[in-house]
């Protein structure tokens, strides 16, 4: 009922058919400008990991005070179930992390956590394997009262301030109140534990430790400055950090300090130790042993050995003053103060090296807010470029996620075309007609269209999973293409062998019965594909964030591909089949 006069009203307007529907892509662009990029949606682990940034040079007393605060304050909120944190670099290759650098893994618990009561059942006596059916219905186990629950968050709805009699009804399809998500939990985190000279990030434990393994930058964002000066490298580095600290979309942005370590530096006065009959080694082995400390021996508890250190008590170290009272024994018996022998200050120095294709480098870490990777980067570059001289023989890396991105990016370029490719091949060996290939082909572009509307309005950005999700849509708008086209072609074929295909109006109206006809099957064939992806939209959990991003191009997609499939192809068939009729009629 309503196909057939839309069928027959579009082939009588093919040109304005046509018209539209380039008008309907060309407004494509729309959408596509304004969809970020990413390398992979955030994917949701169900904890948090927070890792702060203090400057180089915080002594250990201070670095475990930091860390035993924050842990309290992060412990306060009632979605955390328990907070372990860790400063410094652990007896491993693996973990080559500073002092300056705060590991907290944060365990959430459930949004809503009910107290288990235990329930008899007639068979709770039987033996496990038996029971076990039965425990799906009957469960041993019933949810009690709330123990733990996330806090709620009201919502605005166009009822919401009508009398409560009239509230009720809507109240069950749209609650006034939902429970706080993992990002506002992370900014509520973030303005409690605001601490000077701390700088925040906030991201997820796996994510963060294959980041680390793979870039070294723990942000999504993370800038590698190289060249063969340190010095230079700190400024640049604190350049633009002030150049980005004020930027949009800028969470956090942290320089590393690569010249900020603080460094005990002994100059021994080679003519007083002379004096006094000493070598060099006398006056380092006394402060190796006495301050630095040095393994004696080796206690042997089982399989276990352990090493014995000796040095000299915390008291007596613990400042310049004390350091400068070590006592240097000589050889006729005297003992000699090491202010005497040395002279000690504090000289400030790199805290650690790093090195990446040979040179130098020094990283800036930038977490982000409210934009994606793409932009952000995008436009902190051109900020970069223009304020930012770099002077000869240093260059800048983004890295982090953007450096994902691009690689990916890179990759999808040579598989997207070769999927086009051999989708294209297929359909010739099929068909055996290269204008029937190209009508099918003709499809992809609306396919595109409905994908990019519903991945804009969806709020999500182009990423690895959207792409393959596009890949994916390409097949299966193929796919209906083909089977409008073979209907198409068998009622054509078929008039033609009856030798009822002469004029236009023939041809229009084995157009219409190949199309109407068949138009169940078609609707069949995308509605089972739509119905399989509907409860994926709708999912929630862990790696939800990434299945949606797969699945949207492909609703949106097979839906604008399917409207425009029993419009579109109709046309482009009666156009090219009334050119071939008409040249056959010709004398």
């Amino acid at each position: 009922r309503i196909y057939l006069p839309t069928i027959k009203r579009v082939l009588k307007w093919r040109k304005i058919t046509v018209l539209v529907s380039l008008a309907a892509i060309a407004v494509t662009w729309y959408p596509m400008s304004r969809v970020g990029s990413e390398f992979m949606p955030p994917l949701n682990e169900g904890d948090l990991l927070y890792m702060p940034t203090t400057l180089p040079g915080i002594s250990i007393t201070k670095a475990k005070e930091l860390l035993q605060q924050t842990d309290k304050i992060i412990k306060r909120f009632p979605e955390v179930k328990s907070v372990m944190g860790k400063i410094g670099r652990a007896e491993t290759s693996t973990d080559p992390a500073p002092l300056s650098m705060i590991e907290t893994v944060i365990v959430l618990r459930p949004q809503v956590e009910h107290e288990m009561i235990d329930k008899k059942r007639f068979f709770s006596d039987w033996p496990t394997w038996l029971k076990k059916p039965l425990t799906w219905v009957w469960p041993e186990q019933v949810k009690g009262k709330i123990l733990h629950e996330w806090r709620k968050k009201p919502i605005k709805w166009f009822y919401s301030n009508w009398p409560k009699i009239f509230i009720a009804p809507f109240t069950w399809i749209m609650p006034q109140e939902r429970y706080i998500t993992i990002h506002e939990l992370a900014d509520d985190l973030e303005q409690a534990v605001k601490f000077p000279g701390l700088t925040n990030a906030w991201t997820m434990p796996i994510k963060t430790r294959i980041d680390m393994l793979s870039t070294g930058i723990k942000t999504p964002v993370g800038i590698k400055i190289m060249g063969p000066d340190l010095e230079i490298l700190a400024n640049l580095g604190k350049q633009i950090e002030t150049l980005l600290r004020n930027k949009k979309g800028t969470m956090s942005v942290f320089s590393e300090r690569v010249t900020g370590g603080n460094y005990l530096d002994f100059t021994i006065k080679r003519e007083e130790i002379a004096r006094y009959g000493l070598h060099v080694q006398d006056v380092q082995d006394i402060i190796k042993t006495a301050i630095g400390g040095m393994n004696v021996t080796y206690t042997i508890e089982g399989l276990e050995r352990y090493p014995v250190n000796l040095r000299y008590n915390r008291e007596f170290r613990d400042n310049i003053d004390m350091i400068k009272r070590v006592l240097i024994p000589t050889p006729s018996g005297a003992q000699v103060p090491l202010t005497q022998l040395a002279d000690i200050s504090i000289k400030k120095g790199p805290a650690g090296i790093k090195s990446e294709n040979s040179k130098r480098s020094a990283w800036v870490f930038v977490d982000i807010k409210n934009m994606d990777i793409g932009t952000y980067v995008k436009r902190a570059r051109k900020m970069v470029d223009k304020n930012i001289e770099l002077p000869s023989g240093y260059s800048l890396v983004w890295s982090g996620q953007y450096e994902y991105m691009e690689k990916a990016r890179k990759t999808l370029n040579v598989i997207v075309p070769a999927t086009l490719l051999v989708i294209f091949i297929l359909l010739f060996i099929h068909f055996n007609n290269i204008i029937e290939v190209i009508i099918v082909m003709a499809s992809l572009p609306f396919a595109l269209l409905g994908g990019f509307w519903l991945i804009y309005l969806l709020g999500y950005n182009m990423s690895v999973a959207v792409g393959v999700g596009f890949i994916a849509l390409a097949g299966l708008s193929t796919e209906t293409g083909i089977v409008m086209l073979v209907y198409l072609d068998e009622v054509f074929k078929r008039k033609k062998e009856e030798n009822r295909m002469k004029t236009a109006a023939d041809l229009n109206a084995s157009i219409v019965e190949g199309a109407v006809e068949r138009v169940r099957p078609l609707i069949m064939t995308v509605a089972t594909t739509l119905i399989g992806l509907l409860p994926v939209m709708y999912g929630s959990g862990a790696g939800s964030q990434i299945m949606k991003r797969i699945a949207a191009p492909m609703v949106g997609g097979l839906v604008t591909s399917t409207i425009m499939t029993l419009i579109i192809i109709p046309v482009f068939y009666d156009i090219w089949k009334t050119r071939e009729i008409n040249n056959k009629n010709k004398p």
